[in-house]
């Protein structure tokens, strides 16, 4: 199960958003009924929860609370479920950094929700090897779900 709740005051399309993350979660192998919560949230919020969690100083764009520790299954394995987490994401913060990206807010936004979701999967970034598989992914996802999305 997808839940997302909007608690920022950006208009930003949370179906689209949850669309995305249900083809992530496949593309990924992970099993339909695993339990993914999206919470998007104000620059005060964000900049309280990158202080109590990460104990940095002002706000961030996304940040991932892994539960279950679920990882992607190997050829042959059946899809985990459970608990994936929580991606917590600032569309106020997101929409400053965009254009940077060469993206519009809401594609950076879906940009960042597959990061999240791939940290909780256990990905990281903090190697070169490591940011190399992240990002790879996260581009082919975003890919492949801009194509399917001109598919329609």
């Amino acid at each position: 199960m997808i839940d997302l709740s909007n608690e920022s005051s950006e208009e930003v399309d949370t179906q689209a958003l949850i669309r995305l993350a249900r083809f992530a979660l496949d593309k990924l192998r992970i099993h339909p009924q695993a339990d993914l919560s999206i919470l998007l949230v104000d620059v005060d919020t964000m900049t309280a929860y990158h202080k109590q969690f990460m104990n940095l100083d002002g706000p961030t764009d996304v940040m991932s609370f892994p539960m279950d520790e679920l990882r992607e299954p190997a050829d042959g394995e059946a899809p985990p479920r459970g608990l994936l987490g929580d991606i917590v994401i600032c569309p106020a913060f997101t929409s400053a950094q965009a254009p940077g990206n060469g993206r519009t807010n809401q594609e950076e936004i879906e940009y960042l929700l597959i990061h999240g979701l791939l940290h909780l999967l256990g990905h990281d970034h903090a190697e070169p090897d490591e940011k190399a598989v992240m990002f790879g992914l996260n581009d082919r996802i975003i890919a492949d779900w801009r194509a399917e999305q001109g598919s329609d």
